[in-house]
């Protein structure tokens, strides 16, 4: 086997280790770490800088260098082999073997480990190669690689070379892992890629938690169950809660009655605004988009039979992102308030079984309902607001008033609960029990 061809190879092969060692290296070094390594005086940080402000044209220079050197040296084995043996098939056999084996070792394992681990220092040497590389090449990476997109299904010329979801995503945990991000930030990256894949009826109001008015109501009334319930958008309904006509804002009806008393009794119809519908199978992150640029921050979920599935806000699809947003009253509370004289202070999401307890019952139970927001919601026949009231009878007879209390959280949902006997209640409260609450049909 001539020398001349083997000693080629493993000079052509060397190249490839350098230039997949740079890749590696270069990938995990963003301009932030660049600019570091500028401010600490770290010797050819400047080159590093450069490289790092557009390091997808270096990258390709690399890819560039490391394919021409791994298909050369197989070309020179491959030719050595041939020259060897007589067998043109026992040549094709030992040359694949081998460019196989030091492909995967030399260029695919060894020089990506190495990249990896000294991600900096690697990069910083592969820069004063590939600055002067790339003047010389010239256009030809960035021409190859759009002759490569052209054969690419996709839409229109990228640039490239590009990584995957999963590559990304684990960059963004290396980044965390080096201290570079936040866990936070981290986190608040991988919702991102997340929200992608996430339908709107995933982070919808369902239409069952839903606080609305009816477009027969006055903008009295309209006013009043904003406040009281908090929230500064309420869907308005037509001829069932299934069918809404329009949303009315609390700014729209202050500045109404503002401007003249009179106007408190008009019907709530004649203040609200148009309502936006979207399918409950359209993605959050278009619709986040869609928002922005309509300006837009409510939108009613219809189903796929056309019915109300809920309302979605932009603020239930930025929480997707950055978590739960809450407020600062919001605060831990324990499950249950002995206030005395068989009064309690319950939260709503209490189990109704612990609420039986209480009261001496070891088994109460609803097959309709699990907790005592439910409870209350279900006597009501409606979504219970800060005030709400209504009368659940126990197994033995006896009769409890359940009445929420204030709100919480950005969805205003009913956090506690007051619990006690009618006879104690109609004591302290006269007949209020049971009464509707602002913006309800009275029976």
């Amino acid at each position: 086997m001539s020398p001349q061809l083997v000693l080629g190879a493993i000079a052509l092969v060397v190249i490839a280790w350098l230039a997949a060692c740079a890749e590696a290296g270069l990938a995990r070094v963003s301009s932030f770490r660049a600019e570091e390594a500028v401010r600490s005086g770290r010797r050819g940080s400047a080159k590093l800088a450069q490289v790092a402000a557009d390091p997808t044209r270096y990258l390709n220079v690399a890819l560039l260098v490391r394919v021409a050197c791994e298909m050369a040296a197989a070309a020179l084995v491959t030719y050595a082999c041939l020259k060897e043996f007589n067998e043109t098939w026992e040549s094709l056999a030992v040359a694949i073997g081998v460019m196989v084996l030091v492909s995967y070792v030399a260029v695919g394992v060894s020089p990506r480990t190495i990249g990896r681990q000294h991600p900096l220092s690697t990069a910083t040497a592969s820069a004063y190669v590939l600055l002067p590389l790339a003047r010389i090449m010239g256009p030809i990476p960035p021409l190859l690689i759009l002759i490569g997109n052209a054969l690419t299904p996709g839409k229109g010329f990228r640039r490239g070379p590009f990584a995957s979801e999963a590559e990304l995503r684990a960059m963004v945990d290396l980044a965390e892992k080096e201290s570079l991000i936040e866990d936070e930030e981290r986190r608040m990256v991988h919702s991102v890629f997340e929200l992608g894949d996430t339908l709107v009826r995933e982070v919808m109001v369902p239409r069952t938690d839903l606080v609305v008015i009816e477009r027969y109501k006055t903008i009295r009334q309209a006013l009043t169950l904003a406040l009281r319930s908090g929230f500064s958008r309420v869907p308005v309904t037509g001829e069932s809660e299934d069918d809404i006509v329009g949303i009315v804002y609390l700014k729209d009806l202050a500045r109404k009655t503002h401007i003249s008393r009179d106007a408190e009794s008009e019907l709530v119809s004649t203040a609200m605004r148009p309502a936006a519908f979207v399918p409950d199978t359209k993605n959050a992150g278009d619709l986040l988009r869609e928002m922005q640029q309509d300006r837009n921050h409510v939108a009613v979920v219809i189903d796929e039979y056309g019915g109300t599935a809920g309302i979605v806000t932009i603020e239930d699809i930025l929480e997707e992102i950055v978590g739960e947003i809450t407020d600062e009253y919001d605060r831990e509370l324990p499950p249950v308030q002995d206030l005395g004289d068989d009064r309690y202070r319950v939260t709503a999401r209490l189990d109704i079984g612990d609420l039986g307890e209480l009261y001496g019952f070891e088994a109460y139970d609803d097959e309709d309902v699990e907790t005592v927001g439910g409870l209350l919601a279900k006597a009501l026949g409606r979504v219970p607001i800060a005030g709400a009231s209504s009368v659940v009878e126990l197994p033995d007879g006896r009769e409890l008033l359940l009445t929420a209390e204030a709100s919480a959280g950005r969805r205003n949902k009913i956090v506690t609960v007051l619990v006690e006997p009618v006879v104690a209640a109609a004591a302290g409260a006269g007949a209020g029990a049971g009464g509707d609450a602002p913006g309800e049909k009275p029976e």
